[in-house]
């Protein structure tokens, strides 16, 4: 009877073996007949019950199933585990025929697009690029430029200021302090764009900002004059905005410069008519210029009966809402990508 048992056993063991095809079947198949509580091993701890003349017959036939068992069972393992791998590894098989995806470029941001079409603009009238501190001396950013400590125009610039015991130190309210910079180091002829950030104390609404980008220009030599600048504003207006563009000048006062301009273009979204955008004048200011003002060219060691020269600055910002039509300049830094995304001109 103990030996037709073991071999009904060993039958219903190996068919069910046979018939596992997890990881987790072959778990429950080996605890069923080969764990501690299995029915191989029950088996042998019934051997005691046995007559003596049949235990040596019964438990060798016991343990020749448990060894049977024990190898059929890696063998299943093996074979269980390949299977698996196979499967795993054709659903993670990477199709080569199949058209890859295009990764999203990045673009650069508009502010920065635009200081680099105006930079490339000068750079093609023969102007150098240069850029400067934006913590800046109080001396270049006020005194140098015709501004002294108690010149009125001296608080309209907002300055946001920086505590120092021996000096007035400023985050640079304009670029303009790179004009004396550039004088003291270089002698004429000059000819350079600066862009570069600004901060202002003031409140923040949908066309000022506390930071904002500027881009400054200088030209000095002898015999420059204000055509010299009108020609190469009109120039740069009409490559940026488009050749059909007119431009106007209007007397304007800096403490920098004398005589002093505002520079202006035709509406390009009414065509000169008027509309919201220019309000109703036909106009749109682009920037402040004028010719150096002698005391300046003094002030960094130049003689201002042999040297002339003139200046401009101009708000990066500003160019890009009037490009684009932007209403709010807040949303150059609010960092929506809804917003950026649809300045998508490609990274050169």
């Amino acid at each position: 009877m103990e030996i037709e048992r073991i071999r009904a056993l060993r039958e219903r063991a190996l068919r069910e073996l046979a018939e596992a095809s997890t990881q987790e079947q072959l778990a429950t198949w080996h605890a069923r007949y080969l764990g501690r509580r299995g029915e191989i091993t029950l088996l042998l701890r019934g051997l005691g019950s046995l007559a003596p003349e049949e235990r040596p017959m019964i438990g060798r036939a016991a343990n020749d199933l448990k060894e049977e068992l024990q190898q059929a069972y890696v063998r299943q393992e093996t074979a269980v585990r390949e299977r698996e791998l196979a499967a795993r590894i054709a659903a993670e098989t990477i199709d080569v025929t199949l058209p890859g995806r295009t990764p999203r470029i990045g673009t650069l941001h508009p502010v920065t697009q635009m200081i680099r079409d105006v930079t490339n603009i000068f750079a093609h009238l023969g102007f150098q690029v240069v850029e400067g501190p934006e913590v800046e001396y109080g001396y270049y950013a006020f005194d140098a430029l015709n501004i002294p400590p108690e010149h009125p125009a001296r608080d309209v610039w907002d300055t946001i200021f920086i505590e120092s015991e021996h000096e007035e130190i400023v985050l640079r309210p304009h670029t303009s302090p790179m004009q004396i910079r550039v004088m003291e180091r270089r002698q004429p002829p000059i000819r350079v764009v600066v862009p570069g950030r600004c901060y202002r104390y003031e409140a923040v609404d949908a066309t000022h900002e506390w930071h904002f980008h500027q881009i400054e220009g200088l030209a000095v030599d002898e015999r420059i004059t204000m055509a010299d600048l009108k020609g190469t504003l009109a120039e740069f207006a009409r490559q940026l905005f488009g050749r059909e563009r007119r431009v106007r000048f209007r007397c304007d006062f800096f403490p920098f410069v004398e005589p002093g301009v505002d520079f202006a273009i035709d509406c390009m979204f009414c065509r000169g008519e008027g509309c919201r955008v220019c309000g109703d004048s036909g106009w749109i200011e682009i920037l402040g210029a004028g010719m150096v003002h002698p005391q300046v060219l003094r002030n960094v060691g130049y003689d201002p009966e042999r040297y002339t020269g003139w200046a401009f600055g101009m708000g990066v910002e500003r160019l890009v809402m009037l490009t684009y039509g932007v209403p709010d300049i807040r949303y150059f830094y609010q960092g929506d990508l809804r917003f950026l995304q649809q300045f998508d001109r490609i990274v050169p």
